[in-house]
Order: C-alpha cells, then sequence, then structure tokens
C-alpha cells in the first residue's frame, strides 16, 4: 500500500510541475508577444483546458476526429511556447508571424470548444435501438395464391408464419397495438382465408 502511495504521490508531484512550468512558459510568450496584464495569463490556461477537453473527449471513444485536431492544436502550442522559451527566442524583439498567431489563439481556441462540445455521438443506448422501419410492399416474399377454401394449419408453410410473426413484432413496436388480420393480410399478400389461418397461429 505504501508503495502505490508513492507511487502516486511521485505522478502528482510531476504532473504539478511540469503543469506549472508548461504555464509559466505560454505566459511569457504570450507576454512577449505584447499580451500584458490577465490576458497574459489567460493564455496559458485557454491552451491547457482545451488540451484537458480534447483529451476527455479521445478518451469517450466518440467524435475522434474532433479529440484529435484539438488535442493536436493544443499540444502544438503548448510545446512551441515550451521550445521558445529555451533561449531560442529573442523575447524582446518577438518575430512578426509569433504575434500574430498569439492574438489569433482565442479564435482558435473558442472554435476547438465548441466543436469539442457540440459534436458528441448519441448514447450507445439509443444507437443500439434502431427505429424498426416499415417494410414495403414489394419487399415482401411473393406467395402463391390458393382457392378460397376452408385451409387446415398444416398447409402453411413455416417459413410464411415467421415472416408473418416478424411483420406482427415489427407493428406492435411501431404502433402499440396487435396487428390485425385485414393488415396482416396486406402485408403478406396472401388471400382472406390465408392470412385468418396464419393469425390464428400468432
Amino acid at each position: 500500500m505504501r508503495v502505490i502511495l508513492a507511487r502516486i504521490d511521485a505522478v502528482v508531484v510531476q504532473a504539478v510541475i511540469a503543469a506549472a512550468l508548461s504555464f509559466a512558459h505560454l505566459h511569457d510568450i504570450a507576454s512577449a508577444a505584447g499580451q500584458h496584464g490577465w490576458k497574459a495569463w489567460a493564455y496559458p490556461v485557454s491552451v491547457d483546458l482545451l488540451l484537458v477537453a480534447a483529451w476527455r473527449r479521445l478518451r469517450s471513444g466518440s467524435s475522434r476526429t474532433a479529440g484529435w485536431c484539438g488535442f493536436l492544436i493544443a499540444l502544438t502550442a503548448s510545446l512551441g511556447a515550451n521550445i521558445a522559451t529555451a533561449g531560442l527566442l529573442d523575447e524582446d524583439a518577438v518575430p512578426a508571424w509569433l504575434r500574430i498567431l498569439v492574438a489569433g489563439w482565442p479564435a482558435v481556441a473558442f472554435l476547438g470548444g465548441t466543436l469539442l462540445a457540440h459534436t458528441a455521438a448519441k448514447p450507445a443506448e439509443d444507437a443500439a435501438q434502431p427505429e424498426a422501419a416499415p417494410v414495403e410492399p414489394d419487399q415482401q416474399p411473393s406467395t402463391p395464391e390458393l382457392p378460397p377454401a376452408s385451409l387446415p394449419v398444416s398447409t402453411v408453410p413455416a417459413a410464411l408464419v415467421e415472416h408473418a410473426r416478424k411483420l406482427a413484432a415489427d407493428h406492435l413496436t411501431l404502433t402499440g397495438t396487435a396487428i390485425d388480420t385485414p393488415t396482416l393480410r396486406t402485408r403478406l399478400g396472401v388471400p382472406p382465408q390465408l392470412a385468418e389461418v396464419i393469425a390464428a397461429q400468432l
């Protein structure tokens, strides 16, 4: 138990240190690019929030394209600030392209956050229960016409009875009521006598 707690503590400390350093680097870049005061502090918050939101979207398994786009954009902004403050950038003479990128970041972050917030997929339980589509008349299996006489149950093909049960189940799902004999006859395309025999077996 002590070993597990020590590992957790080490991970937490490492995460806090990394976040603080990245936060400071983003603040320094924003300040050097002309964003002073509270605005310079808002930039690292915006980058980190976009990174966390994108990571949560990737973990959820839905809308992975939006998740990867947001994650890569935020990671590039954070990593770029870390590298730029390693002595590769003269913070007293920030190039114009970097000032443009920093000034345009709020619009990028807003667009990324909007995509992540409004492209969620439907819940899994909804996707697992698609609505039953009504069977079109032209999709009905052809049934040979039988003479209008009293038919014994044994003369009705088992496959036709099974198909009728499926139609009855679909009708019950869509309407909430049991299928009646005229509707069953229309859906099957069989004579009235045969429809009555089939309906008696449902």
